[in-house]
């Protein structure tokens, strides 16, 4: 019996659901990261500060970072990331609510290079290299 091929690649999907009891302090978090980031072109500097004034969502894509989570674990290196968030209406007790719903596949999924594409309000990417 030989051993199937199998991909070096993983996708860990991961959905946090977060309640924001300070926007401000968020907010002001965010306008921090991209006043530090020297990377970062003036003309994308001022639509990302505009975009994080106007919107707690949008901040927050600018604070959490995937790579932040994976940095440290020995073995693996980030590949690609993307990330959204958006405001959503969240009842913990609703059915709808249940965080295993989609998970047909199990807990880790093996990938082809392909990104999903979804997510819907602000957004960010980042691709190793």
């Amino acid at each position: 019996m030989s051993t199937p091929e199998t991909s070096r690649f993983v996708r860990v999907r991961v959905e946090l659901v977060l309640e924001v009891g300070d926007a401000d302090a968020v907010t002001k978090s965010a306008l921090r990261r991209i006043a530090d980031d020297a990377e970062l072109p003036a003309s994308e500097r001022v639509h990302a500060e505009s975009a994080v004034t106007e919107d707690t969502a949008e901040a927050l894509a600018y604070l959490v970072d995937p790579f932040d989570l994976v940095s440290q674990v020995p073995g693996v290196e980030l590949q690609q990331a993307s990330w959204s968030s958006e405001r959503i209406e969240y009842d913990p007790d609703s059915p709808d609510w249940d965080y295993d719903e989609d998970d047909d596949e199990g807990e880790y999924d093996l990938i082809d290079g392909e990104d999903s594409g979804e997510g819907d309000g602000g957004s960010r990417a980042r691709a190793a290299g």
